[in-house]
């Protein structure tokens, strides 16, 4: 665990580590099909085209996160970019896991770790989510953030099923997971 995870953490010894043989990093535009592909293979994403996963690796690389395998591929990423109205609020857009990755700690590294470089460079107080109520595992996933980091976190209807034009989509609950304490130093 790095000084600023330690701090972000409150010295909390629970913040989930990257497993073994995993490493952190920024996406890159060449990750996109990679990602794009991760999500596919989810059936738990709204997939989006794959132009969009090339344009999120360059646009918003800062406020997203892959961790790559041995060879350096992408076996996981998360999505995520500031708030236009809010900076101080790291909105995760979408988290997905390689199935031959999954059961190893992977999304809750990457949250982690992608929280802890969001607030020391960014100044970011706040995440928020939003989460079909049939997604068992992000659920559970961010509420065991919450839990680790010990901050609050408050659900509301964001997007009610009627608004959607799919026949079938379940309303997008927003979580507010936060405030978290900006360790001293960071500048914010």
């Amino acid at each position: 665990m790095t000084a600023a995870q330690a701090a972000h953490a409150g010295a909390r010894s629970e913040i989930a580590e990257i497993p073994e043989g995993f490493k952190l990093d920024s996406p890159r535009v060449e990750d996109g099909s990679a990602i794009w592909r991760i999500a596919r293979d989810s059936k738990a994403l709204d997939l989006n085209s794959s132009y969009s996963y090339l344009l999120w690796c360059r646009d918003f690389a800062a406020t997203s996160v892959v961790a790559r395998d041995a060879e350096g591929e992408p076996a996981a990423f998360i999505t995520g970019y500031l708030r236009p109205d809010r900076p101080d609020t790291l909105v995760v857009w979408q988290v997905a896991v390689d199935a031959a990755h999954r059961g190893r700690g992977l999304a809750a590294a990457l949250l982690d770790g992608l929280t802890t470089r969001a607030i020391d460079d960014m100044g970011v107080r706040r995440v928020e989510t939003t989460i079909t109520p049939d997604n068992a595992a992000s659920n559970r996933l961010f509420a065991s953030f919450a839990e680790r980091h010990a901050v609050p976190v408050r659900r509301e209807a964001l997007f009610d099923a009627a608004l959607f034009p799919d026949q079938g989509h379940e309303p997008e609950v927003l979580h507010r997971i936060g405030p978290f304490e900006v360790p001293p130093g960071t500048g914010h």
